[in-house]
């Protein structure tokens, strides 16, 4: 665990898959092709105060969603790529865009898809019940699933690493 520690204390960025990891994976998409998804509250407060510390927060996203967008928006998200199966080059994008080198760089995810992004960051994570493959390529993975509190435990495991967790949580 303590080279968890020190690899989540150098973290300047962390990117988030979408669906299986800040959702539980399930697509509810209507008659006339909306597509609707569950955020968990509590993933949604973790990211927001580890922003706060100055980390920065992206998005990369196979599917395309407007309801990503405005969960997002709500949560002050601005780094958002959505519909980008080639999930390398859009973390290339990112982080070139703010200057941050993958060593310090943290990416979230729990498939096949999330494999080029987690092979090169500094912290790769797979959610709790994510795919065996994004689990044997993570550094670490969350106690809890996808969509329910596993952006939570990264969140907070940054933030205790980087001594910044007691803090966010006094303000309350």
């Amino acid at each position: 665990m303590q080279d968890i520690l020190e690899k989540a204390a150098q973290i300047k960025l962390v990117i988030f898959d979408v669906d299986g990891v800040l959702t539980d994976g399930s697509l509810f998409i209507g008659d006339k092709g909306e597509e609707y998804k569950a955020f968990y509250s509590r993933d949604g407060l973790g990211m927001k105060m580890l922003h706060a510390t100055g980390v920065e927060i992206g998005i990369i996203t196979a599917r395309t969603a407007k309801v990503v967008e405005h969960r997002m928006t709500s949560l002050g998200i601005k780094h958002v790529h959505q519909g980008r199966l080639d999930k390398l080059t859009a973390c290339d994008e990112m982080l070139a865009e703010l200057k941050i080198p993958y060593a310090h760089t943290a990416y979230v995810g729990d498939d096949a898809v999330d494999l080029p992004v987690m092979k090169k960051v500094g912290l790769a994570i797979a959610v709790q019940d994510a795919h065996p493959i994004a689990k044997q390529h993570a550094h670490w993975q969350t106690e809890h699933p996808g969509g329910r509190g596993a952006a939570r435990d990264v969140c907070d495991l940054i933030m205790q690493a980087q001594g910044t967790l007691d803090t966010q949580l006094n303000k309350f």
